[in-house]
């Protein structure tokens, strides 16, 4: 068995225990989108997938979906047809909205004195 066939039988194994790789952007955030037909429109983020590298922004990235009829509502009616809905958006296509200058910016991080870690935006250095 060669090195380069033993090396990715290893990283195929250690790929299904490994861990979900980590966002910088999380629910509640306030960011811009700034790539797709929704760029340059602001909203929350409502939904934070770390696993599938995905957000869910209030607002934005709306399809329309066709409910099914499969309950009933108040007073017996029986509620469907066509909904609108957000999808999610791939998170390297969003980016967080700096406080001070209402801008898009990158995240970082800082460790304080105390040790505790803290999210800044790259070109001020501010805490988000």
């Amino acid at each position: 068995m060669s090195t380069s066939s033993r090396k990715a039988a290893m990283a195929k194994k250690d790929s299904a225990t490994a861990r979900p790789p980590r966002m910088k952007i999380k629910k509640g955030d306030h960011v811009v989108i700034v790539a797709g037909r929704d760029r340059g429109r602001e909203g929350t983020v409502i939904v934070a997938d770390p696993e599938r590298q995905r957000v869910v922004v209030q607002g934005v990235n709306m399809v329309r979906k066709n409910k099914k009829v499969d309950y009933q509502g108040a007073r017996g009616a029986k509620e469907g047809g066509i909904t609108n809905a957000e999808a999610p958006i791939h998170v390297s296509n969003v980016q967080l909205v700096d406080p001070d200058t209402k801008k898009p910016a990158r995240a970082g991080f800082r460790y304080d004195d105390d040790g505790t870690k803290v999210r800044i935006s790259r070109p001020g250095g501010k805490d988000f």
